[in-house]
């Protein structure tokens, strides 16, 4: 498994060693980490990884290396080993059927289920697993971890499993987008160069081949002549949705990020998740010490910048319409006025979504930002779609 591990670094461009690799085996051997994933992943980052420019890279060889894991069955664990409760928790999920899942209702809107939260945070004393009620693990509360309930707050739980909570109150990890990821196809650049306008600025440093012709000739003798380069002078405002539901889109967006970075001179780019809100942020490992207020973006770049949203516009309505309703924190206005001041700031405003078009009708959400944007507005992460957003913006 651990030899896999290594030939996957190495796969995928990090310079690792032989001598890191047996360095990382010394440290699972004198017990380093035991039953603990987090530290796991710790100590072979800690060991493998000499350059932070590649720790998105070694998170996608760990995914790879050790894809499945999850998948082993309680039986078959506990037949192998006593493991501790907390390595457990995980798999102690409750998978309803269909017709259970029918049977629970939603607790009645937004604002019913932000004052039950606060009713069962001031009685709960203590941890609970299962049932219906407490905030806990396993059950059908509205509130907690590796349970269902069709409208609930998600409290300390990994990553999303069935997308249906309104809220998330767990501080999460997201990575950057990696700019330097190799495209499939040529085919994302060449749609984004339907928004190129071209302008000859800088120094006079590139060889004018038809001028020096002309001057030679009416001169009589070679007369060398050069120009200011011609460059992409259209400026670019990209926002990109980063974790959740966003997750599975990665690798596209990652190779239309690198497109537009190649194709755009002038291209500025913040992360935001699920819609926007009152800050942004440029670096996703510090998004909650250095974000930049959203005003400051508004009033920074002008009304002559093209304004593209790239995300899957899949959230719960709340997070748009309501005060309150952000995932991790609370915001004082709804996601919709911040759609709104970013549209009339930037009229030429396109938004990019990774999911297939065929699903938008059964998301509210998407049918509530594609409103605001306008319907023409909104287009797949296809090569077609991007072709035709790129023909709307540039007019």
């Amino acid at each position: 498994m651990f030899l896999t591990f290594f030939e996957n670094l190495r796969r995928i461009g990090i310079p690792v060693s032989l001598r890191e690799y047996l360095g990382f085996l010394e440290g699972m051997r004198a017990g380093l980490v035991t039953y603990d994933v987090e530290g796991f992943y710790y100590l072979a980052r800690t060991v493998m990884v000499k350059d932070e420019r590649n720790l998105d890279r070694f998170d996608r060889a760990f995914a790879e290396s050790f894809a499945g894991m999850e998948q082993i069955s309680l039986e078959q664990v506990l037949e192998a080993v006593d493991l501790p409760e907390d390595w457990l928790r995980k798999m102690a999920e409750k998978h309803l059927s269909e017709e259970e899942k029918a049977e629970i209702e939603a607790l009645g809107g937004f604002d019913k289920l932000m004052e039950t939260l606060k009713e069962r945070l001031a009685e709960q004393k203590g941890r609970h697993q299962g049932g219906s009620k407490w905030i806990g693990t396993a059950g059908t509360s509205p509130f907690g971890a590796y349970g269902y309930n069709p409208e609930g707050v998600r409290i300390g739980q990994d990553e999303s499993r069935h997308q249906r909570a309104v809220k998330v109150w767990d501080k999460r990890e997201f990575r950057n987008l990696d700019d330097t990821v190799e495209l499939g196809t040529r085919n994302i650049k060449v749609a984004l160069k339907r928004l190129r306008s071209w302008a000859r600025d800088g120094a006079a440093d590139e060889l004018d081949l038809n001028g020096t012709i002309r001057a030679t000739a009416e001169h009589g003798y070679l007369d060398v002549k050069t120009r200011p380069e011609r460059r992409n002078a259209v400026k670019v405002l990209l926002f990109l949705d980063v974790g959740g539901s966003m997750d599975p889109h990665i690798r596209v967006v990652e190779e239309l990020f690198s497109a537009a970075r190649t194709e755009f001179k002038h291209l500025e780019y913040f992360y935001f998740h699920n819609c926007l809100y009152e800050g942004v942020w440029r670096d996703n490992r510090r998004r909650w010490q250095e974000q930049t207020p959203t005003w400051d973006v508004l009033r920074t770049y002008g009304p002559d910048y093209r304004c593209i949203f790239v995300g899957d516009a899949s959230m719960s309505p709340y997070e748009i319409a309501y005060r309150g309703g952000a995932n991790e924190h609370y915001n004082d206005e709804p996601g919709q006025v911040w759609l709104e001041r970013a549209r009339d700031q930037w009229p030429k405003h396109l938004w990019i979504n990774p999911l297939p078009e065929r699903y938008w009708p059964h998301t509210q959400s998407i049918h509530m930002i594609r409103e605001t944007f306008g319907p023409d507005r909104m287009v797949p992460m296809t090569l077609e779609g991007i072709e035709r957003g790129m023909k709307e913006i540039a007019r």
